[in-house]
């Protein structure tokens, strides 16, 4: 009997949100949505709901190591999604698994706060993120806020914080929505140095788990082979569409529905 054909399987560095709109649900839907596997690793356990963080737990490097370590030594991966790491311990433990299996593509999301304004991230963890892990990874997907932050430009435009960020990283993705703007202005900076403006439409309501949505779809197309460019399109189409048909279970922020009915 000869074995099937499978899925591109992407392995997931991301921390655990206990109401399934970020973190690990997120990679694990928008990937099958993608027609991928998930193999996460979990770096963190969060409290967290629709509304806020109110606390997180970074795990034990070995743990995490320990994980990635039997993914890797069983299956072929196509690509790396980094997710919430929340400390510069972590960040340094990743760089080590991605050391594991070098020439995949890595794609960083850096989780550093929640939708609701609550920390992610203890010390110096968005320092050492950017200098230390962005060098490595193939493209970065931070919102302005967290560009502003890893930029250390409180007020940074997107361009004036892309300027510091691309002295670190080559690929580079500032998402919009989190400002006034009536329509949602996506920036995308090539290391060819080319820049692409992607304009969606801006929805109403706030949304829990759209950074996580955007960047596992992006993971995910480059996994199943797309070139960049046109992977950060999918991968915006589709994250619009998940907070089109959004759910609201609880008191705060909607949730993206990522798979269908």
């Amino acid at each position: 009997m000869t074995n099937p054909s499978f899925r591109p399987i992407v392995l997931c560095l991301s921390g655990h949100d206990p109401i399934g709109g970020a973190g690990i649900q997120a990679d694990i839907e928008a990937l099958l949505a993608q027609n991928c596997h998930a193999a996460p690793a979990i770096t963190a356990l969060t409290i967290q709901d629709t509304v806020n963080v109110s606390d997180f737990r970074v795990l034990d490097h070995d743990w995490i190591v320990a994980q990635a370590r039997a993914i890797l030594s069983d299956v072929s991966v196509s690509a790396i999604k980094l997710g919430m790491l929340g400390s510069s311990e972590m960040v340094r433990t990743a760089i080590e698994v991605m050391h594991m299996t070098p020439n995949i593509p890595v794609i960083c999301d850096p989780v550093l706060r929640a939708e609701g304004g609550g920390s992610l991230g203890a010390g110096d963890v968005g320092f050492t993120l950017r200098e230390e892990l962005l060098p490595l990874a193939h493209i970065v997907t931070p919102n302005l806020p967290e560009a502003q932050m890893l930029a250390e430009l409180p007020y940074g435009t997107e361009d004036e914080c892309a300027e510091v960020l691309l002295r670190h990283c080559k690929n580079l993705l500032i998402t919009g929505g989190h400002g006034p703007e009536n329509e949602l202005h996506n920036r995308l900076y090539l290391e060819d140095g080319s820049r692409h403006d992607i304009i969606q439409q801006r929805l109403p309501g706030k949304y829990h788990g759209s950074g996580c949505t955007l960047a596992s779809a992006l993971a995910g197309r480059i996994a199943q082979g797309e070139n960049l460019l046109s992977a950060v399109h999918s991968a915006l189409n589709y994250t619009w569409r998940t907070l089109r048909d959004a759910e609201a279970p609880g008191k705060g922020q909607y949730i993206p529905r990522r798979l269908p009915l």
